[in-house]
């Protein structure tokens, strides 16, 4: 059986290339993931007044989140840190106090920029908020995707084949990685 792993996009913009990215992760997972997008767009802005009647974007996320066995983060970087979308998603799914969809669930962080760096200073300090939210995150292989833009034909689809044996090996990695913290 195939492990569930949710996927959260850091990047809203349409036609993003941390969505290239996570779309061609689905399609170069072997049979042990079942990779599902949970779309983080939509979500109000935490406030805590909320949770009495919580809005049904929470709800269906929460939702979303629980049900899988793990995680993939896939985000590009914002002023050396994480889109503010994501940290959204992080604080809507860690609540209500003691319900965090997030606890227990293994995770893994693909960086993603059409820079040098490969969005290092995102890749890394999502993994500070990870660590509070219990979530136990692969370290090694670690993914930083430089310069994407020359890595994707027009299409969406990876042109690399590197990159392609690379995202491969991480996503195997990624599958072992459950099998050893679940």
């Amino acid at each position: 059986m195939a492990y569930d792993v949710a996927v959260l996009v850091g990047s809203l913009r349409k036609g993003s290339f941390s969505r290239a990215v996570a779309d061609n992760l689905v399609t170069l997972a072997d049979a042990a993931l079942k990779l599902r997008m949970v779309e983080i767009g939509d979500l109000p802005l935490y406030n805590p007044d909320l949770e009495d009647a919580p809005p049904a974007a929470w709800t269906r996320f929460r939702d979303e989140v629980a049900r899988a066995d793990a995680v993939l983060f896939v985000t590009p970087e914002y002023n050396r840190s994480i889109p503010g979308a994501l940290k959204n998603a992080l604080d809507v799914g860690s609540r209500p106090y003691g319900k965090s969809a997030w606890a227990g669930k293994p995770a893994a962080v693909v960086s993603v920029s059409p820079g040098l760096l490969g969005a290092f200073g995102a890749n890394h300090h999502l993994r500070q908020p990870l660590v509070f939210l219990d979530m136990p995150v692969m370290q090694q292989p670690e993914a930083y995707v430089s310069k994407v833009g020359d890595l994707l034909g027009q299409d969406g689809k990876f042109i690399n084949e590197d990159t392609k044996t690379f995202l491969k090996a991480f996503l195997a990695a990624f599958a072992t990685w459950i099998g050893k913290t679940k």
